[in-house]
This record gives C-alpha cells, structure tokens and sequence, in this order.
C-alpha cells in the first residue's frame, strides 16, 4: 500500500500547488474553477435557429460551444451542411476564422455567400484523409488564431490506407475509428486551449446491430467514426426527417426550396440531452438558412401567454393587453416592434427558463408528436 503522506501546519494552499503542477508541466494546466479556465463555455457560435440556440444549454440561450467539439448528423438531405454554412456565418461576424473541411468537394461557392459566408475570409480545403485533416487542425490551433473548424464530412473521410488500399472493406476494418480515437484524445486539450472550435458533420445510418424490435426504436440510429468519437463531443445534434409527406417548402409554381426537419440533442454537457424541436431549411431560394422566425410560433406554444379561438390567436403582453392575428399574419405582426419583443420574451421564459426550473409538463420539451423517420 502506497506511503499518505498527511499535511502538516503550515502546509501549501491550493494556489502554491497550482504552481507547482504548473511548473512540472511546463505551462498552464492547473486552473482555479472560480477563475476563467479551458472548461468554462464563455461563447457561443449562433446557429441560425433561435429555438435551437434556446435549447443547447440549461438556463441560457447558447449555440455551438466555443472551445469544444461539436456534431451536426442526420440522414441525407436533412440540411447538415446548410446549417454549417450559416454557423460559418455567424462565426466570422464573431471575429473567428474558418477553416472548412470538404470531403465530398460538394459545397457551391454561391451557396455559401447566400449563407452570408464572406468568402474571401474563409479558408477551403479538401478533406484528403482523416489523417491530413487531424494533423492540419493541430498545426493551425499553434498559430494563435480563433479557429472554426468545420469538418463535412467525416463520414466520406478516408484513411490513408483505404486511400493507397483495394476496395475492399476488410483490408482496412477499424483503422479509420482507431485513428478518430487517438487523434480526439490528442486535440481535446489543444482545442480548449486555443479557445477553437471543431464542427464534425456525419452521417446517420440505420442501427444494424439492434437485435430487438426494442433495440431499434430507442436506438434507430448509428454514425460511422467508432464508438470512442462520441465521448469527445460536448454537443450532439442531430437531424431527421419529419413523417409529414408535406414537410417540403415549395414555391408559389410547386418547386420544392427547402425542407422541414426534426433537431433532437443526442448528447449534450450542458443539462439538456434528449430535447427537441423543428424547423424549416430553405436551400433551393436566394435565401440560404432556417426559416428562424417562423419556427418561434411552433417554439412558444407551450406558453399560457399564446392564446387559440378557432382560427384566431392571441399573445398576451407583459401589460396584460393582448394583440389578435392569424397564422399567416405571424411573420407581418413580427415586424411590430413590442409583439416581436413580447414574443422573444416567452420563448426566454417558456423554452429556456421552465425548463431550467422544471416547471410544466417535461413532454413539452423532450419530445414531439411525430416520431423521426429516413423515409
């Protein structure tokens, strides 16, 4: 049994021990959790929704976490790689740099100025392996820069040995999870560090391995990476289907410019994993993004405050007045200063403060009518 050693009077408070791990380590590694320290969440990257940004982190409105890793998955089509381009957005209004990641050389120069991207100041580079794109990352966070680092995707990311390899999938069974594995465990602390951020986009693909009709309902889903990627996420967003056959935006002739989505947090450190909500991606218009302010009258009707008489509402305002519309007056009567202003301020208390405070039905947060679906 290992020698304790008991402190004696006079001993070393915590700060001189900080010192002391510091020095050992040759830079800072010991932090005070009352001070500023890699942990800590300080920004947040928007991410084009105000309803989802509501319900990343308990008792705030958040967003993709700076200083940490992030996945955006979902099945095909389902706007992975629009919602990457409108946080590249709004990341470059913070001051960040972004570096985008392209595996599938799929993204539209266009696409991404529609998606207020500034393309003069965002760097693309083609994902040539999983290797490349890890060793790139870790030399860039040494520059001092304030990364955003997006990767789409790491699902279509080979190895360098399924580069120089046969196509067959048992000469290089694993190799991309095992490298995934060393390479997370080795950029952690380097991207904390930095105050950078990792955006992953992959895929979600049908969990084969259930082996009970039980199995598949809770777990319908898998992404490919291995099983250790997980672990270095701090946020999991992911992506599905609505079942609604009209979950398409069409246009005034039927042309389908965008589509509807279920978001669900699949993992989540800040006190929130399993929450939901929808809305629609508008990807074939000249407006590239969610459709924010239209998802905000699904966001608030859990309020008490969100009146219904058939086809009329009411929104009761802090003063008690109430002002009437209809659905299809909802964006029109957004552009009224105090009922966007009164509206803002339930989905502050409705979907981000009862559910700090667990106050309601928990349903009205967890989950959504209509279950995810690939078809």
């Amino acid at each position: 049994m290992a020698k304790v050693t008991k402190l004696k009077k006079g001993a070393l408070d915590i700060s001189a021990i900080k010192g002391i791990i510091n020095k050992k380590a040759g830079r800072e590694v010991a932090h005070s959790l009352q001070d500023n320290n890699p942990t800590e969440v300080n920004e947040w990257i928007p991410t084009g929704s105000r309803w989802l940004d509501s319900i990343v982190c308990k008792g705030k409105l958040a967003g993709i976490p700076v200083g940490k890793v992030s996945e955006i998955a979902g099945l095909e089509a389902t706007g992975k790689s629009f919602m990457a381009a409108k946080i590249a957005a709004n990341a470059q209004k913070m001051g960040i740099d972004v570096v985008y990641f392209d595996s599938e050389s799929a993204i539209d120069p266009s696409f991404l100025e529609r998606a207020d991207c500034d393309l003069e100041k965002l760097l693309y580079v083609q994902a040539e392996s999983v290797e490349f794109v890890l060793e790139t990352i870790e030399e860039l966070l040494a520059t001092g820069n304030k990364w955003l680092f997006i990767w789409d995707s790491l699902a279509l990311t080979p190895s360098i040995s399924d580069i120089e390899g046969d196509f067959n999938p048992q000469s290089s069974m694993a190799v991309k999870p095992r490298i995934l594995a060393k390479g997370m465990s080795k950029l952690i602390v380097p991207i904390a560090d930095a105050n950078a951020t990792l955006l992953v986009l992959n895929q979600l693909k049908t969990n084969l391995g259930a082996r009970t009709p039980a199995q598949a309902m809770t777990t319908p889903y898998v992404t490919p990476g291995g099983k250790a990627l997980p672990y270095s996420y701090s946020l999991r967003i992911w992506l599905t289907a609505r079942k609604a056959k009209a979950s398409f935006i069409v246009d005034d002739n039927g042309y389908r410019i965008g589509s509807e989505v279920k978001v669900k947090l699949e993992k989540s450190r800040f006190g929130t994993a399993g929450r939901t909500c929808n809305f629609k991606i508008l990807w074939g218009d000249d407006a590239v993004g969610v459709q924010d302010e239209e998802s905000w009258f699904d966001a608030i009707q859990i309020s008490e405050r969100l009146k219904q008489s058939g086809a009329w509402f009411a929104i009761v305002h802090d003063d008690g007045s109430e002002t009437k519309f209809q659905r299809k007056q909802w964006l029109e009567k957004l552009q009224d200063e105090n009922f966007r202003k009164t509206v803002l301020t339930i989905m502050d208390e409705d979907v981000i403060m009862k559910f700090s405070n667990r106050e309601g039905n928990a349903s009205d947060f967890y989950e959504l009518d209509d279950s995810p679906s690939d078809e």
